[in-house]
């Protein structure tokens, strides 16, 4: 089966140079709300400013990524080295979960410890972040969909809401004059954050372990393979993915007659593409005869093995 490997190549670099401008814009605003934000006194602030560095860093991750995931398959990693996107994912929700820990920390000291905060600049930079962010976020919107580029839409979107958070905190102050909107909105913002991470920590860990994608049922693909006609059964059926958009399998089926093989393969694969959306299958063929003397010789030898009671 042929792949078109010219356009996944294509498609990863177009992602890299995105990412890249994702974080260039991101990188340098999150400076400006940094200073702003502690000359302020707006805790808001600094805590998105705070978690635009980690996207900054969670971006150049990301397109790190995605240039090694686009580098051809070599004889020392012979399925390429996709499973980048996986690590960076990985190493993205633990910064988000670091960022949290800092903010819930933070924000109850400002509880208990109430700071002044210049509301108008604060609202003024937080708007203005909240223009950076939304074109950070169409941009990414735009590119490939894959792990990486949504873990860094996570992080994007954790900003947004960060921006969000400062611009009302920043009005409130300014009109009311009451400060503690200010760490309070932070903790919500932290709780928001931290159930995006702990998703992305799942959804990366369980690639790293080689799981079956979450959108394959294993048992639904072995199925519709032993509804082929001519598969008697299915077994040692094997689904994990080196890319998150890429699942892989591997298989043995059972046919009755081995003559009818070719037939039989071409199905299958044209299922499991069509119906799955998996393009690279092993499929390895055994015929009946042999599947039947292999059965029912392992069922005499766990027979045999079998301790009889006195």
């Amino acid at each position: 089966m042929s792949h078109d490997h010219d356009g996944h190549d294509h498609h990863h670099t177009a992602a890299g140079t995105t990412l890249l401008w994702a974080m260039v814009l991101t990188l340098g605003f999150a400076a400006v709300e940094a200073g702003v934000g502690l000359w302020a006194g707006s805790l808001a602030l600094v805590a998105d400013a705070g978690h635009m560095i980690n996207d900054a860093a969670a971006l150049l991750l990301a397109a790190g990524a995605a240039w090694l995931a686009q580098r051809p398959p070599s004889l020392r990693h012979s399925y390429g080295l996709g499973r980048a996107e996986f690590i960076a994912a990985l190493i993205n929700s633990l910064g988000l979960l670091v960022l949290v820990g800092w903010l819930a920390v933070t924000a109850v000291e400002r509880l208990q410890a109430p700071q002044a905060v210049m509301g108008e600049a604060v609202s003024v930079t937080a708007a203005i972040g909240l223009a950076i962010n939304l074109l950070v976020a169409w941009l990414l919107a735009r590119g490939e969909k894959n792990l990486n580029t949504r873990a860094a839409m996570l992080h994007v979107l954790g900003d947004l809401l960060g921006s969000v958070a400062a611009l009302i905190s920043g009005l409130v102050i300014a009109y009311t004059g009451w400060t503690p909107i200010d760490p309070i909105l932070s903790l919500v913002i932290g709780a928001l954050i931290l159930v995006s991470s702990l998703r992305l920590l799942r959804e990366a860990l369980h690639g790293l372990m080689e799981g079956a994608p979450f959108n394959i049922k294993s048992e639904e693909v072995g199925k519709a393979l032993a509804a082929v006609p001519g598969v008697v059964s299915v077994h040692d059926l094997h689904i994990w993915a080196v890319k998150a958009e890429e699942p892989l399998l591997t298989v043995h089926l059972v046919v009755e007659d081995m003559a009818q093989w070719e037939r039989v393969m071409q199905v299958s694969h044209g299922l499991l593409d069509e119906n799955f959306g998996i393009h690279h299958a092993t499929l390895q063929p055994e015929p009946m005869t042999r599947s039947v003397q292999w059965y029912e010789s392992n069922r005499s030898l766990a027979r045999d093995r079998t301790p009889t009671l006195s």
